[in-house]
C-alpha cells in the first residue's frame, strides 16, 4: 500500500501539472492540499477489517492513492510558485525553503512518533494510537488550505495569454523540451534515491545492519534531519552566489564518491557519535541538490509548461528510484551483497553529476524571466 502511493504520484504530477499551467499555481496548491486532507482523514477514521471486512484494505488503498495524487501534484505547483514569486537576486535562497518545510514535516512526524511511543503502550498504539498522526495531518491540511486561500497568483502566470495556457500538454512538453525533461528525470531520480537512502531507510539501516537500538537510531536520524534542515538555506544562498549548476555537480559528484565508504563505515560503526557524524555528512552533501533543485527545474521551462515540466519527470524519477530505494536495499541485503546497494546509489548519483555538467547555467540562461 505504501508503494501504491508512490505509483500514484506521476499521475498526480501530470494532472496537477496541467491544472497548474492552465488554472494557476494557487488553484493547484489548494486542490493538492484538499486531496491530502481527504486522504489523511479517511485513514484516520476508517474502521478495521474486523468491522467492515475486505472493504477496509480496499478503502485504505484508495486513500493512499488520493494521498499519492496530492503529493505528486503538490511538488510541481509549490516549486513553480516559490520560484516565480522569489526575486531574481535571491531566488535560490527563497525557493530552498520548499525542501526546508519538507524536512520540517519529517521532523514533526518523528516528534509525534517519539511522543506516542513514550506515552502509549504497544497495545494502545496498535489498537488506536496509530490513527493520531493521521488526524493531526488532516487538521494541519485544513490550516494550510486556509492559508493558501490568501495567496496571490504569480505575475509569471498572469502574464501568459489564456490561449497559450491551453498548450500545456504532455506531448508538447516531451516534443518541445525532451532534453530538459530527461534532465529533470535523471536529477530527480538521483535526488530521490539519495534522499530516501539517507533519511527514511537510514533509520532501518542503523538498526538492522549497524545494530544500534531503535531509540539510538531514531535519535541519530532526528539530529541529522535538523542538520539537514539548517544547511539547506545556506546552500540556497550559495547557489545565488556561485551558481546552481556548481552545487548540483558538487553534490552529486562528491556524493557518488563517498557513499560507499560512508555506508561501509556505518555498517560496522559501534560509536553513536561517529554514526551521527557520518549520517550528517551524507545529508549535508545532499543538501547542495536539495537547496536548488526546485528553482533549477523551474528555470528550464517556459511559463505555460513550467509546472508540468517540473512535476511530471520529477514524480516519475522519484517513483522509480526513490519509491523503490528500501526494496532495492533490502534485496541486496537478503542476497548477501548489501554493499551492492551502496554502489547502486553511487552510480545513479554519478549519472546525475554528468547531467549537471552538461546542462546550461539556468541562473544565467533562465526561462523564468519575470522578477
Amino acid at each position: 500500500m505504501f508503494a501504491v502511493g508512490f505509483l500514484a504520484r506521476p499521475v498526480g504530477a501530470w494532472l496537477m501539472g496541467v491544472y497548474a499551467d492552465r488554472a494557476g499555481r494557487k488553484a493547484a496548491l489548494v486542490a493538492s492540499v484538499a486531496l491530502m486532507c481527504l486522504g489523511s482523514l479517511v485513514v484516520a477514521v476508517l474502521p478495521g477489517y474486523a468491522t467492515i471486512g475486505q472493504a477496509a484494505p480496499i478503502i485504505l488503498t484508495i486513500a493512499r492513492l488520493v494521498q499519492g495524487l496530492s503529493v505528486g501534484g503538490e511538488y510541481g505547483a509549490s516549486a513553480t510558485y516559490m520560484s516565480e514569486v522569489a526575486g531574481k537576486a535571491r531566488r535560490g535562497f527563497w525557493s530552498s525553503f520548499q525542501f526546508v518545510t519538507l524536512i520540517g514535516g519529517q521532523l514533526c512526524a518523528l516528534g509525534v512518533l517519539i511522543l506516542l511511543q513514550h506515552t502509549l503502550t504497544k497495545g494502545q498504539l496498535e489498537d488506536w494510537g496509530w490513527r493520531i498522526p493521521f488526524v493531526i495531518g488532516a487538521l494541519l491540511a485544513v490550516v494550510v488550505f486556509w492559508i493558501q486561500n490568501g495567496l496571490e497568483e504569480t505575475r509569471s502566470f498572469e502574464a501568459v495569454d489564456h490561449s497559450v495556457k491551453r498548450m500545456s500538454t504532455t506531448w508538447r512538453l516531451i516534443s518541445h523540451h525532451p532534453t530538459e525533461t530527461a534532465m529533470v528525470f535523471v536529477l530527480s531520480s538521483a535526488g530521490g534515491l539519495s534522499f530516501y537512502c539517507f533519511t527514511t531507510y537510514m533509520q532501518k539501516f542503523l538498526t538492522n545492519t549497524a545494530h544500534f537500538s531503535r531509540d539510538v537510531a531514531t535519535q541519530i536520524s532526528a539530529v541529522s534531519l535538523v542538520a539537514y534542515l539548517l544547511v539547506i538555506p545556506l546552500f540556497g544562498w550559495l547557489g545565488d552566489k556561485l551558481g546552481r549548476r556548481v552545487l548540483l555537480v558538487a553534490s552529486f559528484g562528491v556524493g557518488s564518491l563517498v557513499v560507499w565508504p560512508i555506508m561501509s563505515a556505518l555498517s560496522v560503526a559501534k560509536d553513536a557519535n561517529l554514526a551521527l557524524a557520518l549520517v550528517c555528512a551524507t545529508v549535508v552533501i545532499l543538501a547542495g541538490y536539495s537547496a536548488v533543485n526546485a528553482v533549477v527545474k523551474a528555470e528550464l521551462f517556459p511559463t505555460h509548461l513550467r509546472a508540468l515540466g517540473v512535476s511530471l519527470p520529477y514524480a516519475v524519477g522519484n517513483a522509480v528510484f526513490g519509491g523503490t530505494a528500501e526494496y532495492v536495499a533490502l534485496w541486496f541485503k537478503q542476497s548477501g551483497h548489501e554493499s551492492g546497494f551502496y554502489v547502486y546509489v553511487g552510480i545513479v548519483e554519478a549519472a546525475a553529476c554528468l547531467v549537471a555538467l552538461r546542462m546550461r547555467d539556468t541562473q544565467r540562461l533562465s526561462l523564468l524571466v519575470e522578477d
